[in-house]
């Protein structure tokens, strides 16, 4: 069975996953450049029954989402800020984990299998996209859930 563990930075916080990811979304949109101070989120997405808080307690923040209009509520550490993981009111049963904070964030699998790249059209200049891999403009459903047909690149994108 797969066991990783993360935590926060100052290390109050701390969570473990008992699966593999559902899936792995890559996510430029501008919600995740402001949320990561980067360029985007690597989030691996699990059934929420995988995922449990080992010790402390995370702080909520609630955030409406300007595509869907629905809330996703941002799991962080009150001491120290680190956002840990996020839920959704859209997919109450699913959870996406911020993978920086796992204590190996490459434990998990990246593949044209299982991750998807979303929000192209807000990549930042300098941002790469392998080739192989479902890509989408914007998200990856319509705001009912209903999934988009995904591009799939036969070269590398280099955003400029």
């Amino acid at each position: 069975m797969t066991h990783a563990t993360g935590r926060c930075l100052c290390g109050k916080v701390t969570y473990e996953v008992t699966t593999d990811p559902l899936w792995v979304t890559v996510c430029f949109c501008h919600f995740c450049q402001r949320a990561t101070g980067s360029q985007g989120l690597v989030e691996p997405i699990f059934d929420r029954p995988a995922f449990a808080i080992t010790s402390g307690e995370p702080r909520c923040y609630t955030h409406v989402s300007t595509g869907s209009g629905k809330n996703v509520f941002v799991h962080f550490c009150g001491d120290c800020g680190t956002k840990t993981h996020l839920t959704f009111e859209r997919w109450p049963d699913r959870l996406g984990v911020y993978a920086g904070t796992f204590e190996d964030p490459g434990w998990f699998e990246l593949s044209p299998n299982n991750t998807k790249y979303i929000f192209l059209d807000s990549a930042v200049r300098g941002t790469l996209v392998p080739a192989g891999f479902k890509t989408f403009r914007q998200h990856a459903a319509l705001p009912d859930g209903t999934p988009l047909e995904p591009e799939v690149l036969d070269e590398v994108l280099h955003v400029r």
